[in-house]
């Protein structure tokens, strides 16, 4: 039973788990709208709203918290530089999912993820 469990697996290891949600967010912050499963955007989600959360004090503590997750400079840059001000008076829900299809081959239902 999965009750009370915190997280998705998405059926990978916690490394491969890590890489993935990093390679995803590096990918919402600079085009600030991909298309991924429904499943990799809901973890997606909470990854990236407590990045933003961090990013938003924008000082130089919370732009290296920003950066040993994301490990890209440029990304690291454009959250602190240009997403995080957009949202200071929004608490949370920075981003939207909306379902788009079902993907052909494995049928696996398919949403885009953008920020707000």
């Amino acid at each position: 039973m999965r009750h009370r469990h915190g997280y998705r697996k998405l059926s990978r290891t916690s490394s491969h788990r890590k890489a993935l949600l990093k390679n995803l967010a590096i990918a919402l912050i600079m085009n600030e709208r991909i298309e991924t499963t429904v499943a990799k955007a809901k973890t997606l989600r909470s990854y990236i709203e407590k990045l933003i959360t961090k990013a938003k004090k924008g000082d130089f503590n919370a732009h290296r918290e920003v950066f040993a997750y994301l490990q890209d400079k440029e990304a690291t840059k454009k959250l602190m530089n240009e997403i995080a001000p957009k949202y200071n008076e929004r608490n949370g829900g920075y981003t939207r999912i909306i379902r788009t299809r079902t993907r052909r081959g494995d049928a696996a239902p398919m949403a885009f993820i953008e920020l707000v």
